[in-house]
C-alpha cells in the first residue's frame, strides 16, 4: 500500500508498483500549460474569442484540462485533445456574449515593426481576417482556425472537434469557399472605390 501511495504522489513510478507493468503516465496539467498555454491563447483569439473574455477563456481551458485530465485516452496527440477542449470553450464563449464585435484596438501590436505602413498594414490584414472568420458558423471556424492557422494535421483537427475526418475535410472545403469569396469580395469593394 505504501508503494501505492508513494506512486500517487509522484516519488516511485507506476510500473514498479504494478508489477513491471507499463502503464502509460498521465499528462501533467502543468506540463500541458507549459507547452500549449501559448497556442492555447492563439486557438481561442483565432476562434472569436474577444480580448475582454480572453484571459477567462484560458483559464477555463486549463479547468477544463485539469478536470478532465483523468478520462483523457492516449489515442491520438494531446495536442489536438487540448485544442478540442480550447474550440468547445471557445463556442461557450462566443454564444453566451453573443454576436463578436471587431475591435482594432484589441489586436496585439508587432515587437518590432520595420515600418508604420507595415504596422498599418498588419493590423488591416487581422481586421479582415477576423472579420471573414466571424462570417463563419462555429464548425466551419474551429477547423479552418486549426487546419490553416494553427496547422494541425486533419486527422488532429477531427479528433480535436469529434468528427469524422471526411467531415473535417468537408467543412474546410466549406470554409475555405466562404473564405475566398468574402476576400473576393473585400477586393471588389476596395476597387470601386
Amino acid at each position: 500500500m505504501r508503494a501505492l501511495v508513494a506512486s500517487a504522489m509522484g516519488t516511485e513510478p507506476a510500473s514498479q508498483v504494478l508489477g513491471g507493468t507499463d502503464v502509460p503516465a498521465r499528462p501533467d496539467p502543468a506540463t500541458i500549460f507549459r507547452e500549449h498555454g501559448r497556442f492555447v491563447h492563439s486557438v481561442l483569439r483565432g476562434l472569436g474569442v474577444q480580448k475582454a473574455d480572453l484571459e477567462d477563456a484560458f483559464q477555463e481551458v486549463f479547468m477544463v484540462v485539469h478536470r478532465k485530465i483523468d478520462a483523457y485516452e492516449d489515442r491520438g496527440s494531446l495536442r489536438a485533445w487540448v485544442y478540442g477542449i480550447c474550440v468547445r470553450v471557445a463556442i461557450h464563449v462566443r454564444r453566451r456574449r453573443g454576436k463578436p464585435e471587431i475591435a482594432a484596438a484589441s489586436f496585439p501590436e508587432p515587437v518590432d515593426p520595420t515600418t508604420p505602413a507595415e504596422l498599418l498594414s498588419e493590423q488591416q490584414a487581422r481586421r479582415i481576417l477576423y472579420s471573414i472568420l466571424d462570417q463563419l458558423d462555429d464548425d466551419k471556424r474551429a477547423v479552418f482556425v486549426l487546419y490553416e492557422l494553427e496547422e494541425l494535421s486533419m486527422p488532429e483537427v477531427a479528433q480535436s472537434l469529434n468528427c469524422p475526418v471526411q467531415t473535417a475535410y468537408s467543412r474546410l472545403r466549406a470554409a475555405r469557399a466562404a473564405v475566398n469569396e468574402a476576400i473576393e469580395s473585400f477586393r471588389q469593394q476596395k476597387e470601386t472605390r
